[in-house]
């Protein structure tokens, strides 16, 4: 089945800081295409226009050159097949959504956003998955044009067939049957004209030439749409292959609420980035005992992509560690290895910011490590006794950590003056001063009440060595409380 020039793709969407499962999967199709000798593409899916950034878009292409992947096209380095932006490619998918119009196979909707929570909160309520009821599927050409004529908002949604199943073969998980009713009328083009994930990907998919679409296995339940979408087209659909998703120990999916997951964290604590990807490599090989360190031209030439298990991948940090300190010991040469720590030290201007900061803090160069050493530590060994010395209760001291925590996440940019005008909005809807909120703050971040500037410390430390802290801080705090401390 294999194509004599297999072409595969990673599509990763710029909402966010870039996790270590893009890197898996981007790991799969990268080693796929260097066995097969065929072409590994990177595209940008950021039609979500409202969470896609530039910011985000430039992390993902940063995070994944880190790695040490290359792609032989792509947003960066251009391509046959551009452009290779989602958002630049808007004007691509009117004419096929036209045509499905044409066709009959797709219709438009123009139901408004609280008539289908009404209809999803009914249907949940009848012990019913929530779907779209067809409403719109009725109306007559008469009535579409009038509505349209009018200025009626709408979408573009396909048409399902009401029997039978589809029935398509997996590369990992074989034959697979899904039932045509429970199958959604998805939506095609949304209301701003832009497309959605499934009519974008299916037609940027067939204009590059992929032939192989190797993906999460969480988009299992959403082939039916896709392989639909080439029927109407009357194209041929690619190989499908769906990776068992990255779980934790306790076989709970891979989130950041439970483990570290940006590969910028990973970054920032110091691992290599030839040891994240032996890691995750192991997962796609067959190996004896002791032939675990692996390189990456080692890696593409064991792998083998019939042997992959459904039982999912364990994100095992113990044997992460474990890989990276013999990388550390046995791969690099006393040279490579100052090297790498004085790149890893440099890394965002952390050690250079850290030491402008200190300047005006220090009376001798001796009390540096003391001051600035939280930037470049693992960890600032947080313990009850850290937070005993604060004036807030540690009720209060928990809010402020927990509500900080939740916030973060839904900033859009990651600079001083964001974290600034963020922490300002926490205490206004604490209805505390900042002066009250800010000191857990320190001790989260450096493991100490005297420190250098908080704004500016987490700004250098970055958004996800951040979380993880406040995470840390979180969970010794919330003992304190248990304990009535």
């Amino acid at each position: 089945m294999i194509n004599p020039t297999p072409r595969v793709r990673i599509a990763p969407s710029p909402t966010g800081e870039p996790h270590v499962g893009t890197a898996y999967i981007a790991l799969f199709n990268y080693l796929f295409a260097q066995k097969n000798g065929g072409e590994f593409i990177l595209r940008i899916e950021d039609t979500d226009a409202t969470r896609s950034t530039l910011e985000f878009e430039e992390r993902v292409l940063d995070a994944l050159k880190w790695t040490g992947l290359k792609w032989s096209e792509g947003p960066d380095v251009g391509g046959p097949y551009g452009p290779y932006r989602q958002s630049e490619r808007k004007d691509m998918y009117q004419p096929f959504a036209q045509d499905l119009l044409d066709k009959g196979h797709a219709f438009r909707c123009f139901c408004t956003p609280e008539r289908l929570d009404e209809m999803r909160e009914g249907q949940r309520a009848a012990g019913k998955p929530p779907k779209y009821d067809g409403l719109c599927l009725h109306l007559t050409a008469e009535e579409v044009t009038s509505k349209m004529a009018t200025g009626e908002s709408s979408v573009v949604r396909m048409k399902i067939p009401t029997e039978g199943s589809c029935d398509f073969t997996d590369g990992v998980y074989g034959d697979v049957s899904i039932p045509w009713d429970s199958v959604d009328m998805q939506v095609l083009i949304k209301g701003d004209g832009m497309p959605t994930y499934h009519m974008a990907n299916v037609i940027d998919d067939h204009l590059m030439k992929i032939t192989h679409v190797a993906r999460g296995e969480e988009w299992l339940a959403s082939v039916p749409k896709h392989i639909l979408l080439y029927r109407y087209f009357g194209w041929e659909a690619p190989v499908w292959m769906h990776l068992s998703l990255m779980r934790n120990a306790d076989k709970s999916k891979l989130s950041k609420r439970k483990n570290p997951t940006s590969i910028s964290y990973y970054s920032a604590l110091g691992y290599l980035p030839e040891a994240l990807m032996n890691f995750l490599g192991l997962f796609f090989v067959q190996i004896a005992e002791g032939e675990e360190l692996l390189t990456m031209e080692e890696l593409a030439g064991k792998f083998d992509p019939e042997a992959l298990s459904k039982a999912g991948a364990i994100f095992d940090l113990q044997k992460l560690e474990w890989l990276n300190g013999r990388w550390l010991r046995e791969k690099l040469t006393p040279e490579e290895f100052v090297a790498r720590t004085l790149e890893w030290a440099m890394e965002n201007d952390r050690l250079k910011q850290g030491l402008l900061h200190s300047q005006s803090r220090i009376t001798k160069l001796g009390d540096l490590p003391n001051l600035a050493g939280f930037l470049l530590a693992a960890d600032v060994s947080l313990t009850p006794a850290s937070f005993a010395g604060l004036k807030t209760s540690p009720e209060d001291t928990l809010l402020i950590i927990n509500t900080v925590q939740a916030d973060i996440e839904k900033m859009v940019e990651w600079n001083v003056e964001a974290i600034d005008a963020e922490l300002r909005a926490v205490a206004d809807k604490l209805e505390k001063k900042l002066r009250v909120v800010t000191p857990p703050l320190f001790i989260a971040m450096s493991g100490s009440s005297r420190s250098l500037p908080l704004f500016d410390s987490m700004a250098i430390l970055g958004r996800s060595v951040v979380r993880q802290r406040l995470k840390i801080a979180a969970t010794v705090v919330a003992s304190m409380v248990g304990d009535g401390k």
